[in-house]
């Protein structure tokens, strides 16, 4: 998606070779245009599939899952990384280190929200590792329902999130995909 590499030449910030600040676009304020172009190239991608709801992981795959979801007319689901008062005890939960915070966190979904008759779409802003999306996808196995596909707004193929997916046959769809973040310089391939 050309947009999406040119918004990140101009606004992102290199800070190692590991880690990409997007928090212009992405991840602390949210282009909401930009979002709702990703959004309509999500659904256009994954518009074969019977798609029944967008799930996501709280907080930065939120407004990329929605617009997807929107223009999919389907509702948005997303893992909160802790529980709530609100949560159901018995509510699918992972653990899972999230890589840019450097700590472990929990995933969780409330059981009543997903389904056997669903057929899942995961969207995320980005993808390092894919601890974090391996752990949503455990959940949604443990759910019965169906996982469509994953779609990523930027995928850092210098790290292994995104072929560790491929390797299990799952379909993974990046608008973006850097590989290498050296010398404070951003290479798509």
């Amino acid at each position: 998606m050309e947009l999406l590499k040119r918004r990140i030449l101009e606004e992102a910030s290199v800070l190692s070779a590991d880690v990409l600040k997007l928090d212009r676009l992405l991840n602390h304020q949210v282009d909401t245009a930009l979002a709702m172009e990703m959004g309509r190239e999500f659904a256009r991608r994954f518009g074969g599939e019977r798609i029944t709801k967008v799930i996501t992981i709280e907080s930065s795959g939120i407004p990329i899952a929605f617009a997807t979801a929107y223009t999919l007319g389907v509702p948005l689901v997303f893992a909160r990384r802790r529980k709530t008062l609100l949560a159901e005890p018995d509510a699918w939960t992972e653990r899972v280190p999230a890589f840019t915070k450097g700590i472990v966190t929990d995933l969780v979904v409330s059981r009543h929200l997903l389904s056997p008759d669903d057929t899942l779409l995961y969207i995320d802003d980005i993808i390092a590792n894919g601890d974090a999306a391996r752990g949503l996808i455990r959940i949604i196995g443990q759910s019965g329902a169906k996982l469509a596909g994953v779609g990523i707004a930027v995928e850092k193929t210098f790290q292994s999130g995104g072929r560790l997916l491929r390797e299990r046959g799952i379909r993974v769809e990046s608008l973006v995909r850097i590989a290498s973040l050296a010398d404070g310089k951003i290479a798509f391939e």
